[in-house]
């Protein structure tokens, strides 16, 4: 029986049970299964992934389509979904499990440098640029529907494996809406989507900070560091290691094996001022008790924060924040501690 190119209606309850056979057998392969799964109804919340939403449906090329998308991500029908630099890779449970791709030109360094610009000045913390807590000034900027940070339609190629030979089939429309429920929880996927480098907005938050310590009435960025903003510690693969066998040299590693014998021979000490017992752990972590204690070790920003294991942008941005306190990860915290008791 033909049914000219269009499988027959499968229940959902149905497609769920056998989309879930088919990804075990994926993950046993290896694959990270990413489901969009939804609390509610409700798509997207925040900021970053209404916004990504609402430019979507702002095209009518879209407007047939994006419905039974809705729908498809609302009942869990995207059972995976991966957002690479310049692209999205997604599962769609359909009559069978269906691939996905799209793929989306990277921001052009023009629309990045007048974004930058235009937001110089402008943003009370790279903590409330990530949540969306923006005046309407900069939300203009880096919504705007044709020189924002989200694509247009020119900028999108899709592909699907359904039998549907429209440009934007429903599996495709689901991805779309399910990219925004993404961004709702990792708004620094769009970034790697559009291929900016988001420590460039670092060094934006960094310019308006030293217009503050000038003496400006602006506002002062909370330069906490992008990692602690981003909720990921950013030193790339590998360099924690090997930056760190790099910068601790045999002198400086030497007096922590030696204090056993400077305690059984209080009497013949060996000329070292350090003292025996480790000096306490600053609390609060303030950017001026990092800047001591880098300057105490004689390294440059980026020997020391390969000892920690983070970007020396960071430690830059630690720095800046003078006498005030530094939040950051628990496992960033942990390694600052570490670090610290190996060097005093």
């Amino acid at each position: 029986m033909s049914f000219y190119g269009w499988a027959p209606y499968v229940p959902v309850a149905e497609r769920r049970a056998k989309a879930q056979k088919q990804l075990e057998k994926m993950r046993k392969k290896g694959l990270k299964v990413e489901p969009v799964l939804l609390s509610g109804r409700k798509i997207a919340a925040s900021f970053w992934g209404k916004g990504w939403c609402d430019h979507m449906e702002s095209f009518s090329d879209y407007a047939n389509r994006l419905p039974r998308g809705r729908t498809y991500v609302r009942n869990g029908s995207v059972c995976h979904l991966e957002i690479q630099s310049g692209g999205i890779k997604a599962i769609v449970s359909g009559s069978q499990l269906y691939n996905v791709s799209i793929t989306i030109t990277p921001l052009v360094k023009k629309k990045w440098d007048a974004v930058k610009c235009s937001c110089t000045g402008r943003i009370g913390s790279l903590i409330d640029l990530l949540r969306g807590r923006l005046d309407r000034g900069v939300m203009e900027v880096v919504a705007h529907r044709k020189d924002g940070l989200f694509p247009l339609p020119g900028e999108m190629k899709f592909d699907c494996d359904c039998p549907d030979w429209a440009g934007m089939c429903k599996h495709v429309a689901a991805v779309l809406y399910g990219v925004g429920a993404r961004l709702d929880h990792s708004p620094e996927m769009l970034f790697l989507l559009r291929g900016v480098n988001h420590e460039e907005l670092v060094d934006v938050s960094a310019a308006v900070t030293e217009v503050a310590k000038a003496g400006t009435s602006r506002r002062r960025i909370a330069a906490t560091g992008i990692a602690d903003v981003f909720g990921i510690d950013m030193a790339e693969a590998g360099e924690t290691v090997s930056g760190a066998a790099a910068v601790i040299p045999a002198e400086k590693s030497s007096p922590p094996a030696r204090q056993p014998q400077i305690k059984t021979a209080p009497a013949k000490p060996r000329g070292r001022k350090k003292s025996t017992a480790v000096a306490p752990f600053p609390d609060p972590v303030t950017g001026d008790a990092i800047y001591a204690w880098r300057s105490s070790l004689g390294e440059t920003q980026a020997v020391f924060a390969a000892r920690i294991g983070i970007t020396a942008a960071s430690i830059s941005q630690w720095e800046k924040r003078g006498k005030a306190a530094i939040g950051m990860q628990p496992r960033t915290l942990s390694q600052l501690v570490k670090a610290w008791e190996l060097t005093h």
